[in-house]
């Protein structure tokens, strides 16, 4: 959520800011238009308020000198009312208030690239040489079906259009991948492991922006006010809704490994076979919160810690600078890592490094307390670290052999104890 006294101070940034992600500028009035509703009618309840009082003295008054007060007492009865009228307005006002500024995107960096789709965004480095394989190169699903290791038919048969089943090395690469995923930024990056509820309330989406606008992403129970996660930021941030953090604890990083759920009902036109674009898949996630001086460090710090996993995966790999028409609500800056998938012969993202700045905070009504006791919204942020479906997609495409193998790079190796699928 944005701040409102921001707002009112510089209308024009947020206009702008609004225009650049795509959105009308009729949000931003509408919004300012409820916020002066609102501050007329809480003054003109204030001042409902003194009159009231005001007479209620003079009715005490009058009766200790013996007078008659009933025209006075008439007089507040109808102040009473009025008052009662005005506070339901006020009421009304502010929750429409409220509604209004959820419905309304971060705003982004001045630095991020102006744009409405991916060929907007800036790339800022590179790792390692896209790949071309010296013979026919084979996408991930047709690998992952003569390996045995992917069932696309009975995934489909189950439970219906992109669901799989990983079998035998296929599950254990999985598995095994996202632990040592995890190991690695929990011993090396300095981050706590979380196991994480994978049904959340309405109000935790809130705090994190998925909800009110992206309802029809998610899967939602039937007979309970529950929704499945679509990513791990969702409990982690709301680990600490509600909470006032000690200044010296932050910065706070945590990671999670765990299963996410999408519709994905916007995906008409997008590559959706094989792994790329499952309902249900696994990923690993960070979060941190962070003093808002420090979050553009602790930004970089965290697409590092992405960064490492693809290294040491020795897939080739390149970062993008998210431009404002493909960046995520809630963000205010946000890097993509994609990485090489020969067979395919596209960059694919395996994770998405986001910082929120204090929007989410907001939201969520999370705050830290500074030395001076001034309560103040962190900044959140988010990463990928990193998602496995795409992964092991570009995994099996970028070491696989004219025979039909795949080796495995030293990570793998460990995991599974053998040199290559095959």
């Amino acid at each position: 959520m944005l701040d409102l006294a921001a707002i009112r101070a510089d209308p024009e940034r947020y206009r702008a800011g609004l225009a650049a992600k795509g959105m009308p500028s009729e949000l931003l009035d509408g919004l300012l238009e409820l916020d002066r509703r609102h501050r007329e009618s809480l003054h003109n309840l204030e001042r409902l308020h003194a009159r009231k009082n005001a007479a209620s003295k003079t009715v005490a008054e009058e009766k200790k000198q013996g007078r008659d007060a009933s025209s006075t007492i008439r007089d507040m009865q109808a102040l009473g009312e009025r008052q009662d009228a005005l506070q339901a307005d006020v009421d009304t006002l502010e929750r429409r208030l409220g509604e209004s500024l959820l419905s309304i995107p971060n705003v982004a960096d001045p630095d991020v690239p102006v744009g409405a789709d991916p060929s907007a965004n800036r790339i800022v480095r590179t790792w390692g040489e896209p790949l071309r394989h010296a013979f026919p190169a084979r996408p991930h699903w047709e690998i992952g079906e003569r390996l045995g290791i992917i069932d696309w038919e009975r995934g489909s048969r189950v439970a219906g259009q992109r669901f799989y089943y990983l079998k035998g090395d296929g599950a254990r690469l999985e598995r095994l991948l996202g632990h040592w995923m995890l190991e690695r930024h929990v011993k090396e990056d300095g981050y706590t492991e979380l196991g994480v509820p994978l049904l959340v309330r309405p109000e935790a989406l809130e705090g994190t922006a998925q909800l009110p606008k992206f309802s029809a992403e998610m899967y939602r129970c039937a007979d309970d006010p529950l929704y499945l996660i679509p990513t791990a930021e969702v409990p982690i941030v709301n680990f600490h809704r509600e909470e006032v953090i000690p200044a010296g604890s932050l910065p706070l990083r945590y990671t999670a490994f765990c299963a996410n759920f999408r519709r994905e009902a916007g995906a008409a036109g997008r590559q959706t076979r094989g792994l790329v674009r499952g309902h249900q898949f696994y990923k690993v996630e960070m979060v941190a919160f962070s003093k808002p001086e420090e979050s553009a460090r602790e930004h970089e710090k965290m697409l590092g810690d992405a960064e490492r996993i693809l290294q040491a995966l020795g897939l080739a790999y390149r970062v993008a600078l998210v431009c404002t028409g493909e960046m995520t609500f809630a963000n205010a800056r946000q890097y993509d890592l994609e990485v090489w998938a020969p067979g395919v012969g596209e960059w694919l993202e395996v994770s998405s490094v986001s910082n929120c700045r204090d929007f989410q905070a907001r939201r969520a009504r999370i705050r830290y307390k500074e030395e001076g006791g001034k309560l103040r919204p962190p900044h959140i942020l988010n990463g990928t670290g990193v998602a496995l479906p795409r992964t092991i997609a570009a995994l099996l495409e970028t070491y696989q052999r004219a025979d039909g193998s795949v080796a495995l790079p030293e990570p793998a190796r460990e995991a599974l104890g053998k040199e290559m699928l095959a």
